[in-house]
């Protein structure tokens, strides 16, 4: 018996098989003027067996929203999974993995180095009061202490 297709790409990926931390291209689409947009699925943590903590959640949110743009003009969008298990980096253009990876990295290194999640107010966010700056480094440590397996998404 097969299982019918589904529209959301995620839902259409064994959860089971893959192997956190990764990145992977997880869609890939071409708008009618041509333009091209590109989805990554940056997992942190093993579908299913662990999660992020919301307030990590939040912080890396903002933290890796802001800090990625000043590594490229082409992040279009770094959004948390309901899972809560890793998020989707939504990028303008063709990209090579390893620059997606370099991207990440980079960002994650600044996620380190902060003194402050950027906008965690009650003027510039929607729930200021819900984040962990030491939460979102320690994820970001635990993710970038795994680098060199980034790139493989099953076991």
């Amino acid at each position: 018996m097969t299982e019918q297709r589904m529209n959301v790409e995620s839902f259409n990926l064994d959860h089971r098989t893959v192997a956190a931390p990764y990145v992977r291209l997880a869609d890939t689409k071409r708008l009618p003027a041509g333009d091209v947009i590109e989805k990554y699925d940056v997992r942190f943590t093993q579908p299913n067996r662990a999660h992020l903590e919301m307030p990590t959640v939040h912080s890396l949110e903002h933290l890796f929203a802001e800090h990625s743009r000043n590594h490229s003009d082409r992040v279009l969008d770094f959004s948390p999974m309901g899972c809560q298990t890793g998020f989707y980096l939504m990028l303008s253009g063709t990209w090579q993995l390893d620059d997606v990876l370099a991207l990440v990295q980079v960002t994650l290194e600044d996620v380190l180095e902060a003194t402050e999640v950027p906008a965690a107010n009650e003027v510039q966010c929607g729930w200021g009061a819900n984040h962990s700056l030491e939460g979102a480094q320690a994820a970001a440590r635990a993710f970038l202490a795994e680098r060199a397996g980034w790139s493989q998404v099953t076991a």
